[in-house]
């Protein structure tokens, strides 16, 4: 029988019987700069969806907490065996879904099985490739058997969503009308106007919500949402880059967060349509563009050139200066297109996604690439037809943020190796994929930190991506908002402990 290594953390929930809670304050309101794809937890992958239902709606069996630690979340403990192979949790006690029943083992299963579902089509399903079986010992137990070590498993399920069994089999229900265990309900859904979320008044930290909900108003308009926060309409912008920033810098009544986020900037790059195919061509496209002249003319100098990983992660990220391909030569890459025996102009459509700061690194990224003899047409729809064309490799290149986290395999692992859930490159390596799987059994720091290295070698000049910038982050509120922390993976999580004096 395997020997148990038990680890129990605490994040601060009240023990004690609280008869009534404190009054809660009104409901937040919040403007967010688009409608969200989707609101199911398991399918969508736009920024737009994930801040309104992350921590806020759903919950995974851990958690993050302000400082990217892993914390209980709807699991109170685990115990890892000594081979690392076997983890087994024990649940909450007392939390029940928004539509009233209690949470069980049978829906943690039921969760995690319809990620791992073809059927279902998750991006998150490449996060749980390690489990090889689920195991109920009681309503209270879950016990998840792996086929190897998995390091990055704990993080992993951070962000996978519990919701009802009774979903298990329906990929339609939830992206309309959410089901989760968090300190918001949802309420409705005015397509382009507002989400409205209220208190859960049944959570299970009896501290938390300290709002009476949450009201995300769809404001596209730049100018409106900054007038609009000035005035006191809206007390919140979340997630916000530096342009936006820079316009409540000094304004009276007006508080703002920051940090750099885990998030990069890229350049995608459809490896099945000539002339992308061809490596070279890959690698002249990254000597063409001047990182540090995006920062300064589309972020306004509010974030720093980037690679495969965030310099955040100081234990894995490696300096630019390793990436030859990161120091800018159009003669360089001219020479590469060159020895590919491709003749230009090369035309090609740039998709776009519908940000502010998006719009801005394609205009950049195109004046850049002219000048190899590359023109893009920029192809910016709206915000679903994005994530449908993206989802289906429906394009040439694309521009988009790829979310990060505390873990480079999250990074990497799903969205670079072959058939991976997010590898809508169609890239496929197979020096790469040995480093991915290698680096997910490892569980020795030293040893992953060569691992991740070579993998950002192998990524950096030839890959699918080309890797761009790592943006600040920043949230604007009014002054009597309090105890809401910005977060580098652009969470909302916070919003839990969030209030508003009068």
């Amino acid at each position: 029988m395997k020997s148990l290594r038990t680890f129990t953390l605490t994040c601060g929930v009240a023990v004690a019987a609280v008869v009534s809670g404190p009054a809660l304050s009104a409901p937040l309101q919040v403007a967010v700069e688009q409608s969200p794809s989707g609101l199911d937890p398991h399918i969508v992958t736009a920024f737009s969806s994930f801040q309104i239902i992350d921590g806020t709606i759903y919950e995974g069996l851990t958690a993050l907490d302000n400082d990217l630690n892993i914390v209980p979340g709807l699991a109170s403990e685990w115990q890892i065996s000594d081979d690392k192979t076997t983890y087994t949790f024990t649940l909450r006690e007392g939390v029940t879904f928004h539509g009233g029943d209690a949470m069980t083992s049978a829906d943690v299963v039921a969760s995690l099985n319809r990620v791992l579902a073809e059927n279902t089509g998750s991006p998150l399903a490449s996060r749980l490739a390690a489990v090889d079986s689920i195991e109920t010992p009681d309503d209270s137990t879950v016990v998840l058997n792996l086929s190897a070590p998995s390091a990055p498993l704990l993080s992993s399920l951070t962000s996978i969503a519990i919701v009802p069994a009774k979903y298990e089999d329906d990929t339609d229900s939830l992206q309309r009308a959410p089901d989760g265990t968090g300190p918001f309900k949802f309420v409705s859904w005015r397509p382009d106007v507002a989400i409205t979320l209220e208190a859960n008044a049944d959570y299970w930290d009896e501290e938390r919500p300290a709002l009476e909900g949450v009201v995300f108003n769809i404001v596209p308009e730049a100018a409106t949402r900054q007038v609009g926060l000035n005035s006191g309409q809206y007390q919140m912008l979340p997630n916000i880059d530096g342009v936006m920033a820079q316009q409540f810098q000094g304004a009276g009544g007006v508080q703002l967060e920051e940090t750099l986020e885990l998030a990069y900037s890229l350049i995608g790059i459809n490896v099945s349509r000539p002339p992308f195919d061809n490596a070279k061509v890959r690698e002249a496209i990254n000597y063409a563009i001047n990182r540090d002249d995006i920062v300064a003319a589309a972020l306004f100098g509010a974030g720093v050139p980037g690679g495969p990983l965030s310099p955040a992660l100081t234990n894995y990220a490696l300096p630019l200066e390793e990436f030859g391909c990161f120091t800018p030569s159009a003669d360089k890459a001219r020479a590469l297109l060159e020895e590919a025996g491709i003749e230009t102009p090369i035309e090609a459509t740039l998709l776009v996604l519908p940000r502010d700061s998006t719009k801005g690194i394609a205009q950049v990224v195109q004046q850049q690439l002219a000048a190899i003899g590359i023109d893009l047409e920029l192809d910016i729809p709206e915000i679903g037809q994005f994530v449908q064309n993206w989802r289906n490799s429906e394009f040439d290149m694309f521009v988009s943020l790829n979310s990060g986290t505390i873990e480079p395999d999250d990074y990497f692992y799903r969205t670079f190796r072959t058939g991976g859930s997010t590898n809508v490159f169609k890239y496929s390596n197979e020096t790469l994929d040995a480093l991915l799987d290698a680096g997910r059994e490892e569980t020795d720091t030293a040893k992953r930190q060569e691992i991740y290295a070579d993998a950002q070698r192998e990524l950096a000049c030839q890959g699918p991506a080309a890797f761009l910038t790592y943006g600040q982050l920043y949230t604007a509120m009014r002054d009597n908002v309090d105890g809401y922390s910005i977060s580098p993976t652009r969470s909302m999580r916070s919003l839990g402990g969030t209030s508003v004096t009068e």
